[in-house]
């Protein structure tokens, strides 16, 4: 987990350590995604639980019922997860237009580091009277940087076709983090309801409510 405060500082050479070292996808999902993703759902759920969230329609702090968070807690976790598996997968298939020799093991490498400092800025979600884009454009503009030093240096695309790679990654990289930030933007900010939905009543019987 501490891996992302070099990436955000010293990309360059937390890259090339990344790069040399080959890890495999259990190690990346325990010790940089889980703990990652883990600890800004449990922090937001925290500080929406304590201090609600302020809703500009109303101008006014919506207090939410701990199971309502226990439920967009765990849906959000889950679709986070998503998020970085479809974008590795996605990164994996248009790089493979490029270069063939590219495995599934480097995209998932690269996506799954370069979305850290995403992961990291949610807690700033806790917050009450945080908008839930600004968390998201601070992490994506950090994401930006970030996968510009570490494509070429994990993905290992051909000079010619380095940029196409990375302007292919970004659009990734940014729609299917949009789309989940929407989504989770629009359940806080109440403009809908998760409570009735399918997966949500589904959710609340494992839970045993």
């Amino acid at each position: 987990m501490i891996k992302v405060f070099f990436l955000v500082f010293e990309p360059s050479v937390a890259w090339e350590k990344i790069a040399q070292a080959k890890r495999g996808y259990l190690y990346i999902t325990l010790t940089n995604l889980l703990p990652l993703i883990l600890a800004g759902t449990l922090l937001e759920a925290c500080g929406i639980e304590k201090y609600g969230k302020w809703q500009p329609r109303f101008q006014m702090i919506k207090v939410f019922e701990r199971q309502d968070i226990i439920s967009f807690e765990i849906i959000q976790f889950v679709l986070l997860f998503a998020v970085v598996f479809i974008s590795a997968l996605l990164v994996f298939k248009i790089s493979q237009t490029f270069q063939d020799r590219l495995t599934f093991l480097q995209a998932f490498t690269t996506i799954a580091y370069g979305f850290s400092p995403l992961f990291l800025v949610h807690f700033l979600d806790a917050i009450p009277t945080v908008h839930p884009a600004v968390p998201w454009l601070i992490g994506m503009g950090m994401t930006t940087w970030i996968l510009y030093q570490g494509i070429p240096r994990v993905m290992q695309p051909d000079p010619t076709h380095a940029f196409g790679v990375y302007l292919s990654s970004m659009i990734v990289v940014i729609l299917t983090s949009g789309l989940a930030r929407l989504l989770t933007a629009m359940y806080v900010l109440s403009y809908m309801d998760f409570n009735h939905s399918w997966l949500s009543r589904k959710i609340a019987h494992l839970l045993g409510h």
